[in-house]
């Protein structure tokens, strides 16, 4: 078995994958901004995207299109309790696009005690992300 991908849910798909693509340089896999299924309810929104992330993807739904494939899902609210972490060499610079794109700074880029460079900021639709720089992985005999 293997993690096919994360999935988030936000109030709209399309304008959360703009900020993505432009803040990042991700790519859209897929949007389908009217999602065609059974059972949907009139004036709800049900949309869902995927973007092409180095190393997998990150996909987005309506709480709607949560409610109307689990029953029992909670469409009243979204969750902010995910944080997407991305590795880069240039934490700095990735940081100061997102910000500049529309993102919140949370903590600007530190080098960390154990040698790892990371920065937090929040994304215009509540997401969490971590940028930072691969972990230092000591390989010390034991």
């Amino acid at each position: 078995m293997r993690l096919a991908s994360t999935v988030i849910y936000v109030s709209d798909v399309p304008k959360a994958m703009q900020f993505y693509t432009k803040a990042f340089g991700f790519e859209v896999n897929f949007l389908d901004p009217d999602v065609k299924f059974p059972g949907r309810i009139p004036g709800r929104q049900y949309q869902f995207g995927e973007l092409k992330i180095p190393g997998g993807t990150v996909q987005f739904g309506t709480p709607a299109l949560g409610a109307l494939l689990m029953p029992g899902f909670p469409e009243a609210s979204v969750s902010t309790s995910v944080e997407l972490a991305f590795y880069t060499d240039d934490v700095a610079s990735v940081f100061n696009q997102a910000i500049q794109i529309g993102g919140e700074a949370l903590r600007y880029p530190e080098v960390m005690p154990w040698g790892q460079t990371v920065a937090y900021l929040r994304s215009p639709e509540g997401t969490y992300i971590a940028i930072c720089t691969s972990p230092i992985i000591n390989n010390a005999e034991s």
